[in-house]
Order: structure tokens, then C-alpha cells, then sequence
């Protein structure tokens, strides 16, 4: 880097945001030698790392681990609890290893940063043209090429009485497992803390505006989830718009769009969607379109309106998924440095909701292959009940669904519903991308006794 005449100081790249996205752009430009500067004013890692993925997933082991526990207990191991107590989770301990645990990744990559040689300011900025940042102390840099990826933020309903309500922002501060919660929503968020908070020991009702969770999961596999769900405490409100939140002492109502007013809830929490980190940086100014949700509008290269400037991330319309936005870095970085052919294919990616059991589809849905292949379409399912929880008397099951078209039977869709749902699909999902068919996945010898083996016993 180097600083000109009029105070700019120089890189070959600027980075505005230091979540996954942002990272992995500037780790792999630094690995061609680029000479990169990343803004980030809070936390290293954005929402994943702090207030999203590992945190969430921490605390989905730990609620699993509940599960197990009190199946344990029902198949005979003696744990000792207080008499009339179940086994219950000790939060702030817990959240002392998961704290730790983030505080070492947070380590990992001021390491990383200063090994690379990347220039890291902890502040704000904004565009003054396609080259041009001006930081909040009023510092400028200049680079040719400029990345955004300032990710996005969590939001509330703009209802009367939202600001009794919490976001899943303000859940990762939480100490203890309120007695009782109410989540507004039906998505990922929603899913995925109500069934941790049943777990540790709240009870949780769940109000949805739309008829179903999981918009966009198979609507089989989303159906058997709710019955499971059902099966573990938690109550499912579906068509149930909200109006209002209502205080009611230290505690919250949920005031509907009938007109019907709830029991009084500890908590109220919000998963009601996301907004774009894209206001106040000078955007429109310089020209970089915006759609109507304030998401910068990229190309299949991750090329914004404006030349030298792209985004990648929460931040555009791209899939919200923390993967996407660090293979779109690192392959636009390839381009860009590496002179490597090539973009991301945003077709046939696997996501994974860390519901209770997990639930992950890659590929079509029936209702989508059906609209895109007609009739042409051969349907496979294996609902069962998982060994652990047949021994153990519990009412859980899982389903596995297969979506396969043409003559050939070619798998298009690949729904698993049950534990390790989430460790087995990657390998699936590599396989689907290959253009398996049903006879490739009939003639692996499975592996007994798994659940795994379900999806190529299918018949």
C-alpha cells in the first residue's frame, strides 16, 4: 500500500465487511499477492461466527445432548437429578465453552489477517466513487477493485408493541430458558430455536402466518416435522397472523389478526426475515442498483451496475446461506487474481435446517419438479422410526423422500427428515450433482444398520 498526494492510501483491494463473505474474498486475493484493506467495525466473522450459525449450533448440541439425555435415562442409566427435576442445562457454564469457543475463531483470524498481510480497520465506511472508501475517521482508500459484503441484520414487524418482542440476536444473550416463548415466523430461525427451547425445558408456541413451516422444504417432510414437533410440547399456531404484542406485567401477549389474545408469554421472539446492511453507504449515489428490498443487484459474476465494484453475501439476492457467499468470494477472487475461469453455480445446493430432527433437501421439491417435468416423475419415501428412539419408546420418526424424473429415473431431489440428517446429505448432495439415478444408488451395497442406508433401499 501507499499513500498519494491527497491523503488516499492504496491497495489492490478493498473489502467492506468482515463476515464469511468478506474473509474469504480477502484471504484468497492475499493469496495472489493482492495488497487488500478490510473495514469491519464489529465482531470478525459477522452474523455466522457471533450471532448466527456457530452459536446456533452450539446450543442445538447442547439441546440434542438434553434429548439424549432423558433417552438415557428411559433405557436405564442412572442420572442423578434433585428429586422431582429433570436433567437440565446449567446456561451460563455452557455459554462460558461457547463464548470460548468463538472467542478462539475470532483468534484464528487476526492471525490469519496479520499472516496475509491484510490491512484491518475496525470502522465504518462508505463509497465516495467505484475507487474511492471514506472511513468514519474520515481516512481514505483507493483501490480498483471494491468488495461488499456487509451481510444483513435481523428485523422486527413494524406491529404496535414490537419492541417487546426480541429478535434471535437478542436469544444468544439469553442466561437461563424462559418458562415459557412464543416465535413469530415459520422459517429457518423459527424452527430452529423452537425446538432448542423445548429442549432445555421451555414451552414453546410457535404462531405462523402461512399454513405450513419451512416455505420451500417438501411439503411432506415439513408435515412430519410438525407432527414431531407436536410429539415433543411444542404448539403449532399456523394461519395466525399477528397484530399486536400487549404487555401484560413483566410478560407479553400476542394479540392475533382475529382479534384473539394469547396466554401471557416470559419471551416473545421474532423470525419474521432479514434486511440487507446496504443503507447509508453511498450506493444509490454511485449508482449500484438496489432491488426493492434494498439488496444489491448482482450478475451470475457477482458484478454490481457499477464496474470494479461487486458484492457477494446476505447483501445481495443470492442464497442466504454463509457457504454460498464464501465459495461466491473465493471464486470471484480466482477470477480476478488467479485469471481462473469460472463462477458458482447456484443450482442443487444443499441446505440443512437444525430443526429437532434435522431436516436438509438439495434439488427440486415434488411440487417444483412436478411444475418443471409434468407427470414424468417417479416419488420415493421410507418413513421409519430411528433405532435409538424405538428402543427408547419415543414417537419420533423420520422420513426420506427421493424425487426422480425420466425413464432413466435421474434423482432431481433428495429430502431427508431425521437424525444426522445433516452429515449425510453432503455426500448425497455431491452425488445429485453428478446426475445419479435411482439404479446408481439401488446398486450401493448399504451400510446396516444406519439410517443412511434408508436412501439407497428405496423401492
Amino acid at each position: 500500500m501507499n499513500a498519494d498526494e491527497q491523503g488516499k492510501t492504496h491497495f489492490d483491494l478493498i473489502v467492506i465487511g468482515g463476515g464469511s463473505g468478506g474473509l474469504a474474498g480477502a484471504f484468497r486475493a492475499a493469496e495472489y499477492g493482492a495488497r487488500v484493506a478490510l473495514l469491519e467495525p464489529a465482531l470478525l466473522g459477522g452474523t455466522c461466527v457471533n450471532v448466527g450459525c456457530v452459536p446456533k449450533k452450539a446450543m442445538w448440541l447442547a439441546a440434542d445432548i438434553a434429548g439424549k439425555l432423558r433417552m438415557a435415562q428411559s433405557l436405564g442409566f442412572a442420572i442423578d437429578q434433585p428429586e422431582g427435576r429433570r436433567c437440565e442445562l446449567d446456561w451460563p457454564t455452557f455459554i462460558v465453552h461457547r463464548q470460548r469457543y468463538i472467542a478462539n475463531i475470532h483468534e484464528s483470524y487476526r492471525k490469519r489477517l496479520d499472516a496475509s498481510g491484510i490491512v484491518v480497520a475496525p470502522m465504518r465506511a462508505h463509497l465516495l466513487d467505484a475507487n474511492t472508501v471514506e472511513c468514519e475517521n474520515g481516512a481514505r482508500l483507493s483501490a480498483p477493485r471494491i468488495l461488499i459484503a456487509t451481510g444483513g441484520h435481523a428485523v422486527k414487524p413494524e406491529i404496535p408493541g414490537a419492541e417487546l418482542g426480541g429478535t434471535s440476536d437478542d436469544f444468544f444473550g439469553w442466561s437461563a430458558a424462559p418458562e415459557r416463548v412464543a416465535i413469530v415466523g415459520a422459517g429457518y430461525i423459527a424452527v430452529e430455536l423452537a425446538g432448542v427451547l423445548q429442549a432445555l425445558g421451555s414451552r414453546v408456541e410457535v404462531f405462523a402466518r402461512g399454513p405450513r413451516l419451512l416455505e420451500g422444504f417438501d411439503a411432506e417432510l415439513t408435515a412430519q416435522l410438525s407432527d414431531d414437533y407436536c410429539q415433543s410440547g411444542v404448539r403449532l399456531h399456523f394461519g395466525h397472523a399477528i397484530q399486536a404484542l400487549e404487555a401484560d406485567g413483566e410478560r407479553v401477549r400476542v394479540r392475533g389478526a382475529d382479534g384473539s389474545l394469547s396466554e401471557a408469554f416470559d419471551k416473545v421472539l421474532f423470525a419474521t426475515g432479514r434486511r440487507p446492511n446496504t443503507a447509508r453507504m453511498g450506493l444509490e449515489r454511485l449508482g449500484v442498483k438496489l432491488d426493492a428490498r434494498g439488496h444489491i443487484v448482482v450478475d451470475e459474476l457477482h458484478a454490481t451496475s457499477v464496474a470494479g465494484v461487486n458484492a457477494v453475501g446476505d447483501a445481495t439476492s443470492d442464497v442466504q446461506l454463509t457457504p454460498v457467499a464464501i465459495a461466491a468470494a473465493r471464486r470471484l477472487m480466482d477470477r480476478v487474481y488467479g485469471k481462473r475461469e469460472g463462477q458458482l453455480d447456484q443450482q442443487n445446493i444443499p441446505t440443512v435446517v437444525f430443526s429437532h430432527p434435522p431436516i436438509g433437501k438439495v434439488g427440486l421439491t415434488e411440487d417444483q419438479a412436478r411444475a418443471r417435468h409434468g407427470d414424468n416423475l417417479h416419488i420415493y419415501r421410507a418413513g421409519f422410526r430411528p433405532m435409538l428412539y424405538a428402543l427408547a419408546e419415543s414417537p419420533q420418526r423420520s422420513l426420506f423422500k427421493l424425487i426422480c424424473v425420466g425413464q432413466e429415473r435421474r434423482v432431481v431431489g433428495i429430502h431427508l427428515l431425521g437424525d444426522a440428517a445433516d452429515e449425510m446429505l453432503q455426500g448425497f448432495a455431491v452425488a445429485l450433482k453428478r446426475g445419479i439415478t435411482l439404479d446408481d444408488l439401488r446398486d450401493t451395497v448399504a451400510i446396516h444398520p444406519t439410517s443412511a442406508e434408508e436412501v439407497v433401499l428405496m423401492r
